[in-house]
């Protein structure tokens, strides 16, 4: 299980890769699951220019580790993959990927679901938007 929280882009697919390379899990699993979320140009109805996603690293590593800990307890699980993007995003960039292996896709789809939606709901990173108006605001709630 590993945690990867960036300050510079990522390529998801490459670091899939690195981490499958690195598994000893060959023969074992039969499904991976992968999520990616990428940073969009639109949000509330304005137009944004870039993000800037702030967090609190030990505070978010903890919280992290904690959501796996509770996906491995309901699905059978045999790795997972989450890297997190902080710092200046710019549209289309990929901010997040999240990724499961398990021996069925059933409970690879589950776990990867679950990692991503409590993710999103209880992981400590804070979005301040860069409007195109020149504007910044910080995010409301968990989009």
């Amino acid at each position: 299980m590993t945690i990867k929280i960036c300050d510079t882009i990522f390529e998801p697919f490459t670091e899939i890769q690195i981490h499958q390379n690195k598994l000893t899990l060959q023969g074992k699993f039969g499904a991976t699951s992968i999520f990616i979320g990428t940073m969009r140009d639109f949000n509330d109805g304005n137009d944004v220019q870039a993000m800037t996603l702030e967090h609190y690293e030990g505070m978010t590593q903890k919280q992290l580790a904690k959501i796996i800990t509770a996906a491995k307890q309901q699905w059978q699980i045999l790795d997972c993959l989450i890297v997190h993007r902080v710092g200046e995003i710019l549209p289309n960039e990929p901010i997040v990927l999240v990724a499961v292996w398990s021996a069925h896709r059933g409970e690879a789809f589950d776990a990867c679901r679950y990692l991503m939606e409590e993710l999103k709901a209880n992981a400590p990173f804070w979005k301040l938007e860069q409007l195109a108006s020149n504007e910044k605001r910080w995010v409301k709630g968990k989009n």
